[in-house]
């Protein structure tokens, strides 16, 4: 397909068009597993200049990957699926994947932070993601500066005063209590410093349907694909996109250090799952919307957290104008504390025990005896972590099934 023609097709049709081309797959309508660790060279000018490219040595030229080397540097499934996921992410023009959401963050936080700059960052974040900055950037040089999410003026200001600045970097809505982080606002503060910071964004709970961080003006969006880019719980991997080509083949030039490229079975995988991540994403979101709202004011609940329940007017003025809907992430408050949280954890029978979320099935989990329980008692306090918060992460199951379930679960 022409590149003309690809540009003018909207995003879901291009996640099954893009990238791919039947012919090199024996005419197969789908892409087919290519298990290869080695690819053969035409000619030794071919393999030079290859090389060359990967090595950056000389550039590539518009629209051309290089020649494939080695499976560690990239492969058909690899590239196949990083074509089709760039339709997906509204302004992104290229995308690397990972064999983890943690390869991803990991191999962007080393891409781009050097010793003697400063980072930083909203909290909470996700556990892996705070043990990395604390256990490995750190001691490798790098200052770190946290501030609370959905603290604009907090975070402008923590953006001016620090010291060579390399990233701002931003996971919104917070897990597990959904606090936002107005995108365009730190952009615009990282704009401002002189060392122009890459602003970059976990995406995971909301994009890429709900939410667009490149469209909003950061210049890196990374994920867990295992959430809902994948939706069944059954793989692990990671992404990262942006509209600057640049940064995506910085990333992949870490990637071919580290070994963390996603492996041609699971690419093919979560290529296949990427045409129903907004039908998916969708029907989890207004399921999701209908047991948060119709469980707000139960008796045994203290609260119900999710955006179109905020109370707070920036929070709600940061949902309205940064996201499409309100996603498939609801936390109850159970009055009860621990005791109460873990009997209506008990008594559920559709719903599952369960970390992780963006799966086809609703998981529920007590983030602080799991999720979070590495976690000091000052920061549970400070992230409001309580002994009777539980999280949900819904599927598509028919949400009045799922209403009954967390009625019953209730007593």
């Amino acid at each position: 397909m022409s590149v003309e023609l690809e540009n003018h097709l909207r995003p879901w049709t291009a996640v099954l068009t893009r990238g791919f081309d039947p012919r090199l797959s024996v005419g197969s309508a789908r892409p087919a597993v290519f298990r290869s660790s080695t690819y053969v060279f035409a000619t030794p000018e071919e393999a030079e200049r290859a090389f060359d490219i990967v090595g950056g040595r000389i550039p590539a030229g518009p629209h051309e990957r290089a020649e494939l080397i080695y499976s560690r540097i990239s492969h058909p499934n690899a590239e196949i699926l990083e074509d089709q996921m760039v339709p997906l992410e509204a302004e992104a023009t290229e995308a690397a994947v990972f064999n983890s959401g943690m390869a991803a963050i990991m191999t962007a936080f080393f891409a781009f932070a050097r010793p003697g700059t400063s980072m930083i960052y909203t909290m909470p974040l996700y556990g892996g993601t705070t043990k990395l900055i604390h256990a490995f950037l750190q001691p490798f040089g790098v200052t770190t500066v946290a501030v609370m999410a959905g603290d604009g003026d907090g975070l402008d200001r923590a953006i001016a005063a620090a010291r060579a600045p390399s990233i701002v970097f931003i996971e919104t809505p917070a897990n597990p209590h959904l606090r936002m982080t107005d995108i365009p606002r730190a952009v615009e503060a990282a704009r401002r410093h002189p060392a122009r910071p890459l602003v970059m964004v976990d995406n995971t709970f909301l994009g890429p349907v709900f939410q667009h961080p490149l469209k909003l003006g950061a210049d890196l969006v990374l994920y867990s694909a295992t959430k809902y880019l994948s939706g069944f719980s059954d793989m692990i991997a990671g992404a990262a996109l942006s509209r600057d080509p640049a940064l995506i083949q910085q990333m992949r030039s870490y990637r071919v250090l580290f070994g963390n490229i996603l492996q041609p079975d699971e690419c093919w995988m979560l290529d296949g799952r990427l045409p129903t991540v907004s039908l998916r994403m969708n029907r989890q979101s207004k399921n999701a919307q209908r047991l948060a709202e119709r469980l707000n004011g139960h008796p045994k609940i203290l609260r119900v957290i999710y955006p179109t329940l905020f109370q707070d007017p920036e929070q709600i003025r940061i949902f309205l104008r940064q996201c499409d809907f309100p996603g498939a992430i609801f936390s109850l408050e159970l009055a009860g504390g621990k005791p109460a949280a873990f009997d209506f954890l008990r008594r559920l029978k559709i719903a599952r025990l369960a970390v992780s979320l963006g799966g086809v099935e609703t998981l529920a989990c007590h983030p602080k005896t799991t999720t979070h329980s590495s976690d000091t008692a000052e920061e549970m306090e400070q992230f409001a972590i309580t002994d009777g918060l539980v999280r949900i992460s819904v599927g598509v199951e028919d949400w009045e099934d799922l209403l009954e379930d967390f009625l019953q679960a209730l007593g």
